[in-house]
């Protein structure tokens, strides 16, 4: 029987981080713990357990990386639209570039062997032309605060794995959903569950999503597989919706009818540049698709949970926890 190997996943508490430790936790061959702010919640039993407090510049690790072989970092500040911060990019950049380039830094001197980055499609842009897609090994064009602080991120990343000969993993996963979802992903949930009308009938984008269990799977398999070393994936479902279709997916899975108005899309667009929510209406009318192919032909991937079935995962967690 192979030795287990021992695996960190910080960000433990968070939406990706709990799904991934819930899985690794029940997975033979590997002994997990979990990095966690400031408190620890509800997790499953035998995990090992480090508060580190904030990420930033001066978060020590050294007991949380003692033993590790592999860490998977999900902890970061999460992007935010209309962020109140006075300078947003700066803000962000103590979290995401600061906090991560010392943890990496410390793994190095710890001699951890790989170090898995959850990272964003942002890094690649903001959008994309229908049918052609974002690649893994497309020039970076972030836009935005997160994205920017991302990608600089993998910069740094790539010069201590330059420098140190760690093994550096890259994943940048477009919208994530799965039980537990909030934000925009859930106000939608409960406008349909409510039978709110929509003025979302007439939209013909193309967007990529990946659910929380094709994720969780994805930054498994690159725990040990060889091919994974140094690589950079992008994560996806492997079918891309409308949003109109997204929202009649959903719908189905609630078990309940959805109700649009077919508004066109540039008069969309011009009435949310009205109210300051031009940045809403891109995400909701533009297309954004990634490829998965490397993913699939480097690792022999493929996304284990379909689009329905992710979808009433959601609806189910929806409905179970609604208030």
């Amino acid at each position: 029987m192979r030795q287990r190997i021992n695996v960190l996943v910080t960000g433990a508490s968070g939406f990706i981080g709990s799904s991934l430790l819930s899985c690794l936790s029940i997975r033979e061959g590997i002994r997990v713990s979990g990095a966690f702010r400031h408190q620890f919640p509800n997790i499953p039993p035998g995990i090992q357990t480090f508060q580190v407090g904030d990420l930033g510049a001066n978060t020590d690790w050294t007991q949380a990386l003692s033993s590790v072989a592999v860490v998977i970092h999900t902890a970061a500040r999460v992007h935010v639209m209309n962020d109140l911060a006075k300078d947003p990019l700066s803000e962000i950049r103590k979290v995401n570039v600061e906090g991560t380039l010392n943890l990496v830094r410390q793994a190095a001197a710890a001699s951890i062997k790989r170090f898995i980055f959850i990272s964003s499609i942002k890094v690649n842009g903001e959008s994309t032309v229908p049918g052609e897609p974002f690649t893994a090994d497309d020039q970076p064009g972030p836009i935005d605060p997160y994205g920017i602080s991302k990608w600089e991120s993998e910069i740094g990343l790539h010069q201590v794995a330059k420098d140190t000969g760690m093994e550096v993993v890259i994943i940048r996963p477009p919208l994530v959903y799965g039980p537990g979802v909030k934000a925009n992903f859930r106000r939608v949930i409960h406008w349909l569950d409510r039978g709110v009308p929509l003025p979302l009938g007439s939209i013909q984008n193309k967007r990529s999503l990946v659910a929380l269990d094709n994720l969780v799977d994805l930054i498994v398999i690159c725990i040990e597989h060889p091919a994974a070393a140094n690589q950079i994936f992008l994560a996806g479902d492997g079918e891309d919706l409308s949003t109109t279709e997204l929202l009649q997916r959903i719908g189905k899975a609630l078990g309940k009818p959805t109700r649009f108005i077919p508004i066109p899309v540039g008069l969309l667009t011009f009435l949310a540049s009205l109210l300051g929510k031009k940045d809403v209406a891109q995400r909701l009318c533009g297309s954004l698709q990634v490829d998965i192919s490397k993913a699939r032909e480097l690792l022999g991937w493929e996304p284990p949970v379909s689009v329905e079935e992710g979808l009433r995962k959601v609806a189910e967690d929806f409905m179970k926890n609604k208030i």
